[in-house]
């Protein structure tokens, strides 16, 4: 499939429970067609301290979504 968005790219949601927002492009993964858009799929994580002076705690951070769901939007 060819890709045509790139990183910081201005796109829209077009499926799913974000629907309608809008995010820059933080990261790409080009053999499984995925984007990861700031503020859009935001996920939960409990994260344990795997070392001395790390803190654990909940994390909340974007997950990718399929290239399918976004479309460029005009500058």
């Amino acid at each position: 499939m060819a890709l045509r968005i790139k990183k910081n790219d201005l796109v829209v949601i077009l499926t799913g429970k974000d629907r309608g927002k809008k995010g820059r492009i933080i990261e790409i993964m080009r053999k499984k067609d995925k984007v990861k858009v700031e503020g859009v799929a935001v996920v939960t994580k409990h994260v344990k301290a795997r070392r001395a002076g790390e803190t654990s705690g909940i994390r909340k951070e974007e997950s990718f979504v399929h290239i399918s769901n976004v479309m460029p939007v005009d500058k």
